[in-house]
């Protein structure tokens, strides 16, 4: 115990001034050092006194408020805490650079660095504040120059529209699903039938074959789907196509039947070093399959699947029910690859290294086991972020862990908020773009409260207080790891609440008893048992500690299914943008601030609350999704849309997003539809092909037919003749169609206020001034809410000129969004389309 408390208490001597010990002793090394730090007479700590409180005190006998700051300032500067803010400017300048509407030059980027970079040489000696603003903004300005340079060294080819054509190329990984189908990623060799005038590079494609699947490294070949990946569902939401961006996916389809194995394309690699790269991946791809099938083959169902999951990042094969049972239970990030996973696996090895490394008889006095079990540790987790995958959270979390274990090497203090803050900066100049992500924010804000709570509780008064028996070690053991269990839910579960709101727009009410309940199994059952069963794999010994490790997981599942079978969780909606960061701004600087200014986090907080919870929630009159298949009518909570069954992974963004209830599904009047014209006999084309020509409707029909439709609509809801046109009427007035068939456009645009249709048409507004939202300018504006904006004050009811119209895509220029401006037959962009 005491050689563990003097490594906690070790400091960096590199650092002068930056003291853990208390202002006292700041403020004596920095008289001896001429720093600008005061003394405070009266402020002596008592026993067990915590820094917080101490530093309440002083600002409250300052004299004034200025005063106040400038001494909660300079010690805050005292204790080098400068440092922990640098990661905070630089994802603050990456996170700015990404939400701009279009991409800053890159010369006007290097020209802001030299003149920030050359201010902050020139002040360093300067008082405090002009120095920190000069180092922050350089900082800001830096982390957009690393989004830009990423950006840059992506360089993703995304796929401008839906097509279906025949690939051939390379698989590079699999991964099968809960129904036993199969998923690629396919490096693009070549496309025919059409040949793709801009094929993207890497494809991820599903098979729905039940036939043995094709290894990886094989080649494949077969007739597929492509798509882009798709935008965001509504305006604000997660934009996917941002995220398949970075991870260098062109576009996502399926096969047409069973995908054909072929030999593999020599033209997929591009130089010796990169085929030696693909191979590499190849090779741990194909253990990774082979871990994960071996984990689900021993123990099987969705304890299987989830064991496998822990060590390979395989979700899929996880069942749809039980992922919802952990979501609402609080439990679904033990799926990720995350630090909680890192940590136990770290933490048991090294704990189990070092127990027996002690057992060898005279190997503690000649060798520094603890840093021998660290460095194990290290490889423990290097090899397992190898058959992770590289997801984005995993190697963050890879990185935080590594820092820890080497600052064990250097008899650095593991857990730091410096530690922490350094390991963000690596990944934000590796990866700027994860900070735009959930993974990161809530990865980063639950250790960031974690690691300063665990500061704070270990400066608490009671700390020494009582006398140490056998009995009081014992109770002491006890209670630390229930309370430690307790409160590290808690923390976790407070911290990462604001971006499960913002990004999910769910919480689950009751997530503090699923993980009270489960982490012991997780703990002690899981995650040590899961380890060691990799250990003993290499030599066919791992079935029974697989066993236990399954049985732990059953125990897991029953426990989620519990908790989420009391109906905890809770829709937020959309949190507004501003709330949104004026509550991580504060939760950022309650964590980092040593002194009473981590009180200033909590003022930012509540104001946060207060403008985002204020409002009356605001709810559009109409949704249309960005492939124009999808229309929903929304009055307050009910919702009624086109499709008696809308898909699932749109609608169900919809209903958390704007907290919808109830689904009204559209009224079928297959009787009044129009009766198909004759068919007339087309003439050849110039191949010599005879194309099926549809004659159109007649008119006068069509719109009669649509008028019968119209009134037979129920109030609110959707009246629908199949692969024809839908109609509702809003409480606005305003006539919505749907339209299938495209021979009908004409008539709906006619009568119709509102009229939307999948198909790509070549014009983009209805002679009639009703809205046209067709296939084609969707693929730019992505999905699209309409609101009714009352005129005169609420008066009247709010005609077609109050529309207001959100379209989701604002950035048509990035990279990530210049897909949908392209022009396959003139193999251009169009430099007009973010105009309109």
């Amino acid at each position: 115990m005491r050689e563990g408390r003097e490594q906690e208490t070790a400091w960096p001597s590199q650092f002068p001034g930056l003291t853990p010990d208390g202002p006292e002793r700041a403020a004596e090394r920095a008289d001896a050092r001429n720093m600008p730090v005061e003394r405070r007479s009266g402020t002596a700590p008592g026993p067990g006194s915590g820094q917080l409180g101490r530093s309440i005190i002083a600002g409250l006998r300052a004299r004034n408020w200025r005063t106040a700051i400038v001494m909660a300032l300079d010690e805050e500067q005292a204790f080098g805490h400068g440092f922990l803010f640098l990661p905070v400017f630089l994802g603050a300048g990456a996170l700015f650079w990404f939400s701009l509407p279009q991409t800053p030059g890159f010369s006007e980027l290097a020209l802001l660095i030299c003149v920030f970079g050359m201010a902050a040489v020139l002040l360093r000696h300067s008082p405090g504040l002009r120095r920190s603003a000069a180092i922050f903004t350089f900082l800001f300005v830096a982390g957009m120059m690393l989004a830009a340079w990423e950006t840059r060294r992506a360089d993703t080819v995304m796929l401008d529209s839906p097509v279906t054509t025949r690939i051939q190329g390379r698989v590079v990984a699999r991964e099968t699903t809960d129904r036993g189908h199969w998923r690629y990623t396919v490096v693009l060799a070549e496309t025919s039938d059409p040949v793709l005038k801009r094929p993207p590079e890497r494809v991820t494609l599903l098979s729905r074959s039940r036939e043995a699947p094709i290894a990886i490294g094989g080649g494949v070949e077969g007739r597929v789907r492509l798509s882009p990946p798709s935008g965001a569902a509504l305006p604000g939401l997660n934009d996917f196509a941002f995220d398949s961006y970075f991870k260098g996916i062109g576009a996502v389809g399926y096969f047409y039947g069973k995908p054909k194995s072929v030999a593999s394309p020599d033209s997929v690699a591009h130089g010796p070093m990169a085929a030696w790269r693909g191979k590499a991946l190849e090779r741990i791809a194909g253990w990774r399959e082979a871990i994960g099938a071996r984990i689900r083959a021993t123990i099987g169902g969705d304890a299987g699947a989830i064991a496998a999951a822990l060590v390979t990042a395989e979700e899929r094969a996880i069942s749809r029910p039980t992922v919802e049972a952990l979501r609402e239970a609080g439990l679904a990030h033990v799926l990720a690859i995350s630090g909680l996973n890192m940590v136990l696996v770290a933490g048991t090895f090294l704990i189990g290294a070092r127990t027996l490394l002690s057992l060898v008889p005279g190997l503690a006095h000649r060798f520094a086991i603890k840093k021998l079990a660290a460095v194990g540790a290290l490889v423990m987790v290097f090899f397992y972020i190898l058959i992770s995958g590289g997801a984005v959270s995993a190697i963050r979390s890879w990185i935080m862990i590594s820092i820890m274990l080497v600052a064990v090497l250097f008899d650095r203090p593991s857990i730091s908020l410096r530690n922490v803050a350094l390991s963000a900066l690596v990944i934000l100049v590796v990866t700027p773009s994860a900070v735009t992500g959930p993974g990161f924010q809530m990865s980063f804000a639950a250790t960031l409260a974690l690691v300063a709570g665990y500061g704070h509780w270990r400066e608490r008064p009671s700390r020494d207080m009582l006398p140490i028996t056998m009995r009081t070690r014992s109770l002491t053991l006890v209670g630390g790891f229930f309370g430690g269990l307790l409160l590290s839910s808690l923390i976790g579960g407070l911290s990462t609440m604001i971006y499960s709101a913002g990004h999910f727009h769910r919480l689950a009410a009751y997530g503090l008893i699923g993980n009270i309940l489960a982490m012991p199994v997780i703990s002690v059952l899981v995650m040590p048992f899961g380890l060691l069963a990799m250990l003993l794999m290499p030599f066919g010994l791992d079935y029974y500690p697989l066993l236990v490790m399954g049985q732990g997981l059953e125990w897991m599942i029953a426990i989620a299914d519990l908790v989420s079978s009391w109906g905890g969780e809770v829709a937020t909606g959309r949190v507004p943008q501003g709330a949104f960061l004026l509550i991580a701004a504060g939760g950022v600087l309650a964590c980092l601030f040593r002194t009473w200014l981590a009180l200033s986090g909590i003022l930012v907080i509540v104001v946060g609350l207060f403008a985002g919870w204020s409002g009356e929630t605001v709810r559009p009159v109409l949704a249309v999704a960005e492939d124009g298949r999808l229309v929903a009518l929304i009055d307050h909570k009910a919702v009624a849309s086109n499709r008696a069954r809308p898909g699932d992974f749109v609608f169900s963004q919809w209903q958390r997003a704007l907290r919808l209830e109830a689904h009204e599904k559209p009224v079928t009047r297959d009787d009044l539809g129009l009766d198909e014209p004759a068919e007339v006999a087309a003439a050849p084309d110039a191949t010599g092909a005879t194309r099926r020509h549809r004659p159109p409707f007649d008119p006068r029909e069509a719109r009669s037919a649509l008028k019968k439709l119209v009134a037979e609509a129920p109030g609110g809801r959707f009246a629908c003749v199949a692969k024809q046109w839908c109609a509702a009427t809003t409480r606005q007035g305003w006539l919505i169609v749907t339209v299938e068939d495209a021979r009908l456009v004409g008539a709906a645009c006619d009568q119709a206020d509102i009229v939307v249709t999948p198909v790509m048409l070549r014009f983009f507004a209805c002679r009639s001034g009703a809205l046209l939202l067709s296939g084609q300018s969707l693929r730019r504006t992505g999905a699209v809410e309409i609101y009714a904006a009352a005129a005169d004050g609420g008066a009247r009811p709010a005609d077609k000129a109050d529309m207001r119209v959100v379209q989701a895509q604002e950035q048509l220029q990035r990279p990530w969004a210049r897909h949908r401006t392209y022009d396959w037959h003139s193999g251009t962009f169009d430099s007009t389309a973010a105009a309109e």
